[in-house]
């Protein structure tokens, strides 16, 4: 079940355990629920954002955009972020998730999206392949983490032909 994101501490209880173990993101240290709230009140309500839940109502993740670059010239478009719970890994939830964000965002009028994606993550790699995401430029050793610098690439999904 998708709705759109309503802000929540169980937000960030989906995206803490992908900081750890992971370079799907370059936080460090857990995010409390005041931190996550922060970070996403200047987005839910003014981007498109959607969380989902299962059956039993439990956050299986969440996706949204935000602002790629501040700039009015590039407001047409947005940066994706998706997390899902790792225990609802590889089970479609994550492609149904982008999904509906990226229909969401076609919806309101944005013309491009960006996905920032770190070497190594494989699985949100073939996720936004998938969705229809194409790689568009690398940085080289631009974030650090676990003793060893890593790249980025830029994905980048066209909404208009």
């Amino acid at each position: 079940m998708i709705r759109p994101i309503r802000i929540a501490a169980a937000v960030a209880g989906s995206y803490n355990p992908c900081i750890g173990p992971s370079t799907a993101t370059f936080d460090t240290e857990p995010l409390s629920a005041g931190q996550m709230l922060s970070r996403l009140e200047a987005i839910v309500g003014c981007y498109p954002g959607y969380v989902s839940l299962s059956e039993a109502g439990e956050l299986q993740g969440y996706a949204y955009a935000h602002p790629w670059k501040e700039k009015a010239a590039y407001r047409y478009t947005l940066e994706t972020t998706i997390y899902l719970a790792p225990r609802f890994v590889g089970q479609g939830v994550g492609r149904a998730l982008l999904s509906h964000l990226v229909d969401g965002c076609r919806r309101e009028g944005y013309r491009s999206l960006i996905a920032c994606i770190t070497q190594s993550n494989v699985a949100s790699e073939t996720l936004h392949r998938k969705v229809g995401f194409r790689p568009v430029s690398r940085f080289v050793q631009v974030g650090t983490k676990f003793g060893r610098w890593i790249d980025v690439a830029d994905y980048q999904l066209l909404l208009v032909e």
